[in-house]
């Protein structure tokens, strides 16, 4: 552990923003020319809008993407943009994206872990992995990690997860976190990975400090995109997300719904914001530091649940995702 390194308290600062700040307004005027990021899952809903977002404000953006024919129309008409090919779930891909990036002699001033899936049946990887446990942490795990020497170059860059609220439903089962031994539920299994997300913020900021590195979690918000795919029309309903006409609600500000450029205001946020300049390692929503929920919180409150910020749960999930991907920081 790094003796100089401070914990950034887990409680707002206050930002002066707020849930219906848009990812523009969030980075406040910030000049970004010279800056490189990548955006995984930069090239729908959240990950877009950040991607034209850091790319007009003057970054160079890197888009991995697993179709990358399928992600250029979406990406033609932006400046600086970069479209490159990554599978999340399959190692050796990520593996040779980060070696044709660090090859480039590019430092990585930005890292922006969107890419995600949501409530999907049962599927396994190639080692047998639950596919969101291994698209939404352990492929990010093993792409921060194959990035580093460029993170560290930067000097000053910031890692972001997109976590979500939905850690609310589940912590990380060390024993069991590839539904091996229990019953698969799809959304026990969206929320352990989501709280992945969130612990491994909390590791990689300590890990990360000496080296000028900084890392946030963040929960976007409730948005209505392509992520929900999966999920039947009677669940959106049940969501509120179905309006009378049958159609999938993509914003609506009375039900708690943000637009996509809201959603993507406090990943935005977090990657570029003075206000963080010395902090790191916490969990972020509404443009803001969050909360740390009570013990007797309503399920889906503001907040982050404690376990997702626990440092000994931080630093086992750290091991462990070593363990199951072969791959260690600096090795």
């Amino acid at each position: 552990m790094i003796n100089s390194y401070q914990v950034t308290k887990q409680a707002p600062i206050p930002s002066g923003f707020g849930e219906h700040t848009t990812a523009i307004e969030a980075l406040n005027g910030r000049n970004l020319l010279g800056k490189t990021a990548i955006v995984t899952g930069g090239y729908s809903g959240l990950g877009l809008e950040t991607v034209r977002v850091l790319s007009e404000a003057g970054a160079t953006v890197i888009v991995p993407a697993r179709t990358p024919d399928k992600a250029r129309a979406s990406l033609e008409h932006l400046r600086r943009v970069e479209l490159e090919t990554l599978d999340l779930m399959d190692p050796n891909s990520i593996q040779a994206f980060a070696k044709r990036f660090i090859d480039s002699g590019r430092p990585l001033d930005i890292l922006v872990n969107s890419a995600g899936i949501m409530a999907v049946p049962l599927i396994r990887d190639n080692r047998g992995y639950e596919s969101q446990f291994a698209t939404n942490h352990l492929g990010h795990f093993q792409l921060t990690a194959q990035l580093w020497d460029a993170l560290r170059k930067s000097g000053n860059a910031r890692v972001v997860s997109v976590s979500s609220r939905a850690l609310q439903f589940a912590g990380v089962d060390f024993d069991d976190p590839n539904f091996e031994r229990r019953d698969y539920e799809k959304w026990m299994a969206y929320g352990q990975s989501k709280s992945a997300n969130s612990l491994f913020a909390v590791a990689l900021d300590r890990f990360g400090y000496s080296s000028g590195v900084r890392a946030f979690s963040v929960h976007p918000g409730t948005i209505v995109t392509d992520l929900s795919r999966h999920l039947s029309d009677e669940e959106m309903r049940s969501m509120g997300a179905l309006d009378e006409q049958g159609n999938r609600v993509a914003h609506e500000q009375n039900r708690g719904f943000k637009s996509v450029e809201q959603g993507a205001a406090t990943s935005v946020w977090c990657a570029t914001s003075e206000q963080l300049d010395g902090k790191g390692g916490v969990y972020c929503e509404d443009v803001d530091i969050a909360n740390v929920l009570p013990d007797n919180a309503t399920p889906g409150s503001p907040g982050v649940s404690p376990w997702a910020i626990d440092l000994d749960a931080a630093n086992r999930l750290w091991k462990l995702s070593e363990e199951m991907t072969g791959v260690k920081f600096g090795g």
